[in-house]
């Protein structure tokens, strides 16, 4: 019986699994779409569909470099039991190697790209999500390049709970751009410097700003003066260059990458499970839930 591109998406509908999966189900069953399904869950990978509607909080974040190229990124699973798991964690780095070795242009370029062994990136991922029993996803990632006068700062904090990857030029001292990326995962700032703030945003600060002063009762007159004053320290808490160095508070983080005749180019922060709505669960299901897994 001849497979049609109907019956594979029908199935993948139904189970989750990836689309080659489908077509080798289907032609294993002679297009029987219930006994495709059977072909499937036996197999293991229609079980990854019944975890798709699970919050997926926890995971880790990595970072790995080679050469003038690094990636950071943040692999979600549903407990922070799963991703201490060692294949978890063997998960995450070979997602990062093929990453680094493909360079895809997206999120969705990444999951639908094509591994040494064939299978895409979320094929891997649904295959772990059958194995490991937890919903599992690649959030999110970001590929940054150096020149050869440049170096890249890697820094994991508890375990990969926050990921950071730094980006300096004028050095090659992977000290200096670690402490940088230490600062990073401790102030998370959110700009390297002034000009990559936009007008908006500043106009909107210096409003809210104005807006303070005047219910303070402060006179009109010396509003504006109080404004750019206390518009400066905004500047100070956004931007690395201008924020008091982690390490030494007399100086800024720019005066330090300075002594060190270098630059801060760029860098990313990935903390684990931020900005996703989390369930509020009873601790001790939380266990129970676990034990019952076990």
């Amino acid at each position: 019986m001849a497979i049609t591109a109907k019956m594979v998406k029908e199935l993948r509908e139904k189970t989750g699994a990836g689309m080659m999966d489908c077509k080798k189900a289907l032609t294993e069953t002679n297009g029987d779409m219930e006994k495709a399904v059977d072909f499937l869950r036996e197999k293991g990978i229609a079980k990854a569909a019944k975890k798709a509607d699970r919050i997926a909080a926890e995971g880790t974040t990595y970072v790995l470099s080679k050469g003038n190229t690094a990636v950071i990124l943040e692999v979600n699973a549903e407990t922070d039991f799963v991703a201490k798991n060692e294949n978890f964690q063997n998960l995450v780095k070979e997602i990062a190697e093929h990453l680094l070795a493909s360079k895809p242009a997206d999120l969705d370029a990444a999951l639908n790209s094509k591994m040494a062994n064939g299978s895409t990136v979320n094929e891997l991922i649904t295959e772990a999500i059958s194995k490991i029993g937890e919903k599992i996803t690649l959030r999110r990632f970001a590929l940054k390049t150096k020149t050869d006068n440049g170096v890249f700062g890697e820094y994991l904090h508890m375990g990969g709970r926050i990921g950071v990857l730094t980006v300096l030029e004028g050095t090659t001292d992977a000290s200096v751009a670690k402490d940088v990326a230490l600062h990073v995962a401790a102030l998370n700032p959110k700009y390297v410097s002034h000009d990559q703030v936009s007008q908006e945003e500043v106009e909107h600060e210096r409003e809210v700003l104005k807006q303070q002063a005047l219910n303070e009762g402060k006179p009109e007159k010396i509003v504006e003066k109080m404004v750019e004053g206390r518009l400066k320290k905004y500047f100070e808490e956004i931007c690395i260059s201008d924020q008091a160095f982690v390490k030494n508070p007399d100086q800024t983080v720019s005066q330090f990458v300075g002594s060190h005749n270098a630059k801060i180019i760029d860098f990313v922060r990935y903390e684990v499970g931020e900005g996703i709505e989390k369930r509020e669960e009873n601790f001790a299901e939380e266990v129970m839930s676990q034990i019952k897994k076990n």
